[in-house]
C-alpha cells in the first residue's frame, strides 16, 4: 500500500521508538500501570480542554502530543500483557470509521447533518450495545453525563419537537422547585426538584445549540475574573475584602463587568 501521509508517518514512528526506549530504560515510566497511568490521562484531558477554551493553539498542540503519548503507553502495555498493540487500536479504530459512516464509504447520494445524528446510534446499537445509553461513561462529570444521555436519547427519536415545548418544561419544574421549597423543608424532595431543573435547562440548552459545560466553564471564568478583580481594588484601597459592604463590593463588581464590555 502507498504511503500517502510519509511526513507523519516518520515522526510518528520516532514519537514510537523512544516511548518503546523510555518504557524500558526509565524507571519510572516502567514501573507505570494502566491503573496508575489512568488518573493522570484524566488530568491531560483536562489540561487539553483548558487550552482549548483559552484558544492558546500552541498549548493545543502541546496537550495533544501529551493525550497521544498515554494511547502509545496504554499500547505498550497492552503488548506487553499480550493482549492488544497499536495496531489493533489503529486497526479497530479503522474498522469503526468505516462501518459507522456509511454514507461516506458505502452509500450514495447526499446526506445532511441531520441524518448522520439520527443513524449514527441506530448503527451503534446494530453493533451490540444493549442500550442508546451505553456509550456514555458513569464516571462522567454529571452535567456533562445530562447532556450526552440527552443527545443519545435524541439520536433514536426520544426527544421534544421543539425549543418552546422544552422551554414550558424548564418552567413547570422550576414552579415544582418552587412549592418544594416554600413546603416544610424535605431536603431529599428539594434536591430531587433542583435535579429535574438543571436536566431540564441542560435539555434547553441543547435545543439552542449551546453547550452547557461550555457555557458554565465560561460564566465559571467570569465569577473569577471579577472577583479577582473585587479584591485587587480592595488592597489598593487598604482594606480587607471582609471590612467591605455588599454595597461597595457590588459597585467594583459592575465596574469590572463595564472593562470586559
Amino acid at each position: 500500500m502507498e504511503i500517502k501521509h510519509t511526513k507523519e508517518v516518520e515522526a510518528f514512528d520516532n514519537m514510537l521508538s523512544l516511548m518503546e526506549k523510555v518504557r524500558k530504560e526509565c524507571p519510572w515510566d516502567n514501573a507505570q500501570t494502566n491503573d496508575s497511568l489512568r488518573t493522570l490521562t484524566i488530568e491531560e484531558i483536562y489540561e487539553l480542554s483548558q487550552a482549548i477554551m483559552d484558544r492558546d493553539y500552541k498549548n493545543i498542540c502541546k496537550e495533544l502530543g501529551d493525550v497521544m503519548m498515554h494511547v502509545v503507553f496504554y499500547s505498550l502495555i497492552g503488548k506487553e500483557e499480550s493482549m492488544f498493540d497499536l495496531c489493533d487500536v489503529f486497526n479497530s479504530l479503522s474498522e469503526k470509521l468505516i462501518r459507522r459512516h456509511p454514507h461516506v464509504f458505502c452509500e450514495d447520494g447526499s446526506i445532511t447533518y441531520e441524518d448522520v445524528e439520527k443513524n449514527w446510534e441506530k448503527i451503534k446499537l446494530k453493533e451490540g450495545n444493549r442500550s442508546a445509553l451505553s456509550g456514555v461513561p458513569q464516571s462522567l462529570p454529571s452535567l456533562v453525563k445530562a447532556y450526552r444521555m440527552q443527545d443519545k436519547a435524541k439520536g433514536v427519536g426520544f426527544d421534544w419537537d421543539n425549543a418552546a415545548q422544552v422551554w414550558e418544561k424548564v418552567e413547570e419544574e422550576l414552579q415544582e422547585l418552587r412549592t418544594e421549597t416554600e413546603k416544610e423543608n424535605n431536603k431529599e424532595k428539594i434536591e430531587n426538584e433542583f435535579g429535574d431543573v438543571l436536566f431540564a435547562l441542560i435539555n434547553y440548552a441543547r435545543f439552542i445549540d449551546v453547550n452547557p459545560d461550555t457555557a458554565l466553564e465560561k460564566t465559571n471564568r467570569k465569577f473569577k475574573s471579577r472577583f479577582q478583580y473585587i479584591e485587587e481594588k480592595s488592597k489598593e484601597r487598604g482594606k480587607n475584602l471582609s471590612d467591605m459592604s455588599l454595597d461597595e463590593m457590588n459597585s467594583l463588581w459592575e465596574e469590572a463587568k463595564s472593562k470586559e464590555q
